[in-house]
C-alpha cells in the first residue's frame, strides 16, 4: 500500500513528520510512502530508502488560511496535491498534522464523500479510564458545526464499522452525548436521534450518556453533533494538560517534603501521563469520504506522526472504507 505523507502540516513540519516516516518506513516492510512538501527541507532529515518519495510542492496551507478558498486557490500545496494522488489511485490513504479546516476540505472537495453519506464526521480515539474497555471513539468531534438527526444517525453507523474492522471490538456499544441520561432528555435533535439509534437493529445503543461520564469505558462509541463534540474534545485535552501542570507545580513549590514525595511518585505520575497520551492511538479519522483521511495532532512529534501512518496502515488493511462504501452505495 502507499501512504501520501503531507509533509509540510503541523507545527514541527517538516522534521518530526520526516522522522515519523523515517521509524513507520524501518517498522512495516508493506508500505509505501510518498511525502509531499519542500523537497530541500524534507531532505535534511529523510533517511534515504527506496520505498520512499518525495513530491515537490511549492505552498502550504497554513492555520490562518480560510479551508475551502486555501484548498480552491492554493493548487500546488502539499495537503491538497497529496489528497490528488489519493483521489487519482497513486496512494490508499494520506496523513497530515496540518490545518484541520483546510484537510476537512481538502477530503470533502479533492477525495470525495462516499455517495449517500449526508456529512462525513471526524472520528479521534481517547483512552478510557477502564481497563477493560480502553477505547472510547468520539463522533463527530468538529467536521460539522451544524448537525441534523440523519447525520447522527449515520455517525454511528460510520463509528460501529470502524469499531468493529479496525479495533477489533466485536459488538461496539453506542451512546448519544446528552445532557442526561434519561430517554426523554435532550433538545429536538437528539430525542430524534435517540428513536433512531435505539431503533436500528444493527446498532448496539445504550442509550444516552452524559458528557462526565464519557471516560469511564460505559460505552465504545459516543455519539455527538460535532460542535459539542470538539468543545468536548478540547475541554478533555485541556483539562489533562492543565492537571498534570498543576500537579508538577505543587510538588516543586510545596517545599522539601512535597519535593521528596514528588519523586516517590514521579514514575507513577509518568506511567498515567502515557495512559491518557491519546496520540498512541493515531489521529483523527475522517470518516464518510472515499479513502482514508487522517488528522495527526498540530503539535505532533515523531512518535504521534508514526503512530498516525500505523493507524493509516490499519485501515488500509482492513479494507473498513470499502465495506463502509457498499454499505451506503446500496441505499436507495
Amino acid at each position: 500500500m502507499t501512504i501520501a505523507v503531507d509533509a509540510m502540516g503541523g507545527d514541527n513540519a517538516p522534521q518530526a513528520i520526516v522522522e515519523g516516516v523515517n521509524r513507520a518506513i524501518e517498522a512495516f516492510d508493506d508500505i509505501e510512502i510518498q511525502l509531499f512538501g519542500d523537497q530541500q527541507q524534507i531532505n535534511q532529515y529523510l533517511k534515504v530508502n527506496p520505498r520512499v518519495t518525495v513530491m515537490h510542492t511549492t505552498e502550504v496551507i497554513t492555520g490562518e488560511d480560510e479551508p475551502v478558498k486555501a484548498v480552491r486557490r492554493k493548487k500546488d500545496a502539499s495537503m491538497v496535491v497529496a489528497a490528488k494522488a489519493v483521489k487519482e489511485g497513486q496512494a490508499n490513504a494520506i496523513v497530515s498534522a496540518g490545518n484541520t479546516g483546510g484537510l476537512l476540505a481538502t477530503g470533502l472537495l479533492v477525495v470525495g464523500r462516499i455517495k449517500n453519506i449526508d456529512r462525513p464526521g471526524l472520528m479521534p480515539i481517547l483512552p478510557t479510564f477502564s481497563d477493560e474497555h480502553k477505547h472510547l471513539i468520539l463522533m463527530d468531534a468538529g467536521a460539522n458545526a451544524d448537525t441534523k438527526v440523519e447525520n447522527l444517525h449515520q455517525f454511528a453507523i460510520l463509528a460501529n464499522y470502524y469499531a468493529k474492522k479496525v479495533l477489533d471490538i466485536q459488538n461496539p456499544r453506542i451512546g448519544l452525548v446528552n445532557n442526561g441520561t434519561e430517554e426523554n432528555k435532550g433538545n429536538e435533535l437528539t430525542k430524534q436521534a435517540y428513536q433512531l439509534l435505539k431503533n436500528d437493529a444493527q446498532l448496539n445503543f445504550h442509550g444516552n450518556i452524559e458528557a462526565s461520564t464519557i471516560l469511564n469505558g460505559l460505552v465504545d462509541i459516543a455519539v455527538v453533533d460535532g460542535f459539542t463534540g470538539n468543545a468536548i474534545l478540547k475541554s478533555l485535552e485541556g483539562t489533562s494538560r492543565n492537571i498534570f501542570r498543576a500537579l508538577k507545580n505543587v510538588l516543586l513549590n510545596s517545599g522539601v517534603k512535597a519535593k521528596l514525595g514528588g519523586l516517590l511518585v514521579k514514575d507513577a505520575l509518568g506511567a498515567l501521563r502515557d495512559n491518557f497520551d491519546d496520540t498512541k492511538e493515531g489521529g483523527a479519522v475522517l470518516l464518510g469520504v472515499k479513502a482514508a483521511v487522517i488528522k495527526a495532532h498540530g503539535s505532533s512529534n515523531a512518535e504521534a506522526f508514526y503512530n498516525a501512518i500505523r493507524q493509516a496502515r490499519k485501515v488500509v488493511q482492513t479494507d473498513v472504507i470499502k465495506e463502509i462504501s457498499d454499505y451506503f452505495e446500496a441505499e436507495k
